[in-house]
């Protein structure tokens, strides 16, 4: 059996932005826990940082994680990124120890 994968990827939000890309994260979450391989999609926002969002993802395999970046709701999310997005979102791929 092939290890798990585990995603943090974490997104700041353009400075009067931060609601309308709550919203879109948010949108995000449900579509995500159905595609296959999903095991869990968590959106968390920080409390010290209003407008920094993390996600902490579980896939089967890189491979699932692969194909869905390719989802429509992903694309759809992609596009919108240069409006709500301050900088590059920063992955991190783990494997639990």
């Amino acid at each position: 059996m092939s290890e798990l994968l585990t995603v943090i990827a974490q997104i700041r939000a353009k400075p009067g932005q931060e609601a309308r890309l709550r919203q879109q994260l948010r949108g995000l979450v449900g579509p995500t826990l159905a595609e296959a391989g999903c095991i869990a999609y968590d959106l968390h926002e920080s409390i010290a940082e209003p407008g920094l969002f993390v996600f902490y993802e579980t896939w089967k395999k890189e491979a699932d994680l692969d194909a869905h970046f390719q989802t429509v709701h992903m694309q759809a999310f992609h596009e919108r990124i240069p409006d709500l997005v301050d900088g590059s979102i920063e992955i991190t791929k783990c494997t639990k120890l």
